[in-house]
């Protein structure tokens, strides 16, 4: 472990910022006083499957070279080095219009890596993080420790699926191969949490949030959610079809028609 206040392969560490899937992540400062994010896998999680998984996370994310992607730096034995990103992840966004932009820039983040074979199958609110100066340095999308990429993957079943269960798509809980718009998906069900503060099914466990994924229609948010319209629900519709043919071609299209349909019900309030 990375102890605050004590080197760490070169790095000074100075706070945990949280642990989670067999890591923990520091925020530390380089021999040159720049101010990083550290991730440092548990002792137990050492063994040579995590150790490829972490070196597949860098490989991956360092391939992706876009604003509103996190940027790695380093990679160690057991560790790596990246980008840290100080206001917290998205839910601490407060006003429509930043909401929006947010979320208008994780698309085009998506986008970009849909464009290299890349589909990140775990975008969430914690997965989005924004810089305190939101208006100068946005949101950054980070995790792409469970990413699929399609030209390694296209002929490979996933051994068991992964999937943090409010923002999966049908067909990432069927086992089937992730696209692009498994990503839609995710982000669909990303926004309305973040405009609403619900995600679109919620259940009393794990298997009744499966079968609603799997099953149940799209809910009709203008019902719960007064100053929504009904043009909003249709663009969710869209977005989470249980078929991923029939949503929309892409991330950005996908944020345009909700930013547009939310901006005109404000309006209308």
């Amino acid at each position: 472990m990375a102890h605050p206040g004590r080197l760490f392969a070169g790095h000074l560490v100075e706070t945990l910022l949280g642990h989670g899937g067999g890591a923990a992540v520091y925020r530390a400062r380089r021999a040159d006083g720049s101010v990083i994010a550290l991730k440092v896998l548990d002792a137990e999680h050492r063994e040579d499957i995590s150790v490829g998984r972490l070196a597949r996370e860098y490989r991956i994310t360092s391939g992706l070279r876009h604003q509103h992607i996190v940027q790695v730096h380093d990679l160690g034995p057991y560790w790596m080095t990246m980008q840290y990103v100080d206001g917290g992840d998205a839910t601490a966004l407060q006003s429509l219009d930043t909401k929006l932009e947010s979320l208008g820039q994780i698309a085009d983040a998506l986008d970009h890596a849909h464009r290299g074979g890349v589909v990140h199958t775990d975008v969430k609110p914690a997965n989005i993080l924004v810089h305190r100066d939101f208006s100068r340095d946005g949101a950054v999308l980070i995790d792409f420790g469970v990413a699929h990429v399609l030209a390694e993957d296209v002929w490979h079943r996933p051994a068991e699926v992964v999937a943090s269960l409010p923002y999966a798509a049908p067909e990432l809980l069927q086992g089937r191969l992730p696209q692009a718009a498994t990503d839609e998906y995710a982000l669909a069900c990303t926004a309305l949490e973040l405009l609403t503060g619900f995600p679109p099914f919620t259940a009393q466990n794990r298997m009744a949030l499966v079968d609603a994924h799997l099953h149940l229609p799209p809910p009709e948010t203008s019902r719960e959610v007064r100053w929504l319209s009904r043009s909003f629900d249709l663009v969710l519709a869209r977005a989470i079809a249980k078929d991923p043919d029939r949503r929309y071609p892409s991330c950005t299209e996908l944020v345009h028609h909700i930013a547009e349909t939310v901006r005109r019900s404000a309006q209308n309030t």
